[in-house]
């Protein structure tokens, strides 16, 4: 499975951390940043988003701060369903329920194990359909 993955200066540690964990289990493509130098989330955020749209199927992780940028940036995508989540839980609910295409971690609020435990259980989670695909299609407007 293809993840594009990309975050601010406050998320780039987490972001080196998931990849070289996960690394032989899924293929990630770096939209960055590529170090913890300042820059704007929004530039990494719509850099993930669109690449997402642009495959059938296509899923992405953003990691910032809070979460909330990221979040913010992203679902302004038609398509595009960013899910920030801290913890397993949240994350089976959001691929469960609202079909989530893009995890969104908060790295200063989360721990690198819960982390990683929350992106296991997202990307091994389906989603159910049926009545939760009715309210997904009243998103976008």
């Amino acid at each position: 499975m293809k993840i594009y993955i990309g975050s601010d200066h406050a998320g780039f540690e987490l972001k080196e951390l998931i990849k070289k964990h996960f690394e032989g289990v899924f293929e990630f493509e770096d939209k960055g940043t590529y170090s913890s130098e300042s820059v704007d989330y929004p530039d990494f955020a719509h850099a993930v988003a669109e690449s997402v749209l642009k495959e059938k199927d296509g899923v992405g992780v953003l990691i910032c701060g809070t979460g909330n940028g990221m979040s913010m940036a992203a679902n302004k995508h038609a398509g595009i369903r960013a899910a920030l989540c801290w913890a397993p839980e949240i994350a089976a609910l959001a691929k469960q329920h609202n079909n989530a295409n893009i995890l969104v971690l908060p790295a200063r609020f989360i721990s690198s194990d819960l982390a990683i435990e929350t992106m296991n259980v997202f990307f091994n989670s389906d989603f159910e359909g049926g009545r939760h695909q009715r309210r997904i299609d009243k998103i976008n407007l």
